[in-house]
């Protein structure tokens, strides 16, 4: 297992088209990537379980990846939060 706390940046936050990117990053990979943020978890391969989490601008996001290729996994949703997620 490996994890990563990063911030997220862009200023809408995590909704609908940057919460897609950040699911859509996951779903590249075998292993199993979760996330968690303000004392809750949420499984980054959901759309939907990324918007409930309701992430805004400035929150911090511990990423988790666990499995075949999780140091990948971690990397590729490390850079794409890191990166703005397309904003």
């Amino acid at each position: 297992m490996v994890k990563k706390k990063v911030v997220i940046t862009n200023p809408t936050g995590l909704h609908l088209r940057p919460a897609g990117l950040f699911c859509k990053t996951a779903l590249d990979y075998e292993c199993k990537v979760t996330f968690q943020c303000k004392g809750s978890e949420g499984n980054a391969k959901s759309v939907l379980s990324v918007l409930g989490a309701c992430v805004k601008n400035g929150d911090e996001l511990e990423i988790v990846c666990e499995g075949k290729d999780e140091v990948e996994a971690l990397a590729a949703m490390a850079e794409i939060v890191e990166s703005g997620l397309g904003e």
